[in-house]
């Protein structure tokens, strides 16, 4: 339990930024206008994270989704900016 709370906590947040961040550089316009709705949008899918945490069936299981998840995530947000594809 306490692995999947863990797994939940450190790379769910990351997870979350990460797809808070593709969304805010994604959407039409300049990132700076969706700052707010960004930041209104983390906290539940931090909380979606955590409460997807507790459907694995262990705590290895969930770091390893999640990790993978999160480095994804925020592999795609520093190619986008190494490419210069957004601002």
């Amino acid at each position: 339990m306490w692995g999947r709370a863990a797994a939940a906590a450190v790379p769910g947040f990351l997870l979350a930024a990460g797809i808070t961040g593709l969304a805010c550089w994604l959407w039409p316009g300049p990132w700076q206008s969706t700052l707010v709705a960004g930041i209104v949008a983390f906290f539940p899918l931090w909380m979606g994270a955590m409460a997807l945490a507790f459907q694995f069936r262990d705590g290895k299981r969930a770091w390893a989704w999640f990790s993978g998840g999160a480095a994804l995530s925020l592999g795609l947000l520093w190619a986008l900016q190494t490419l210069q594809w957004v601002r």
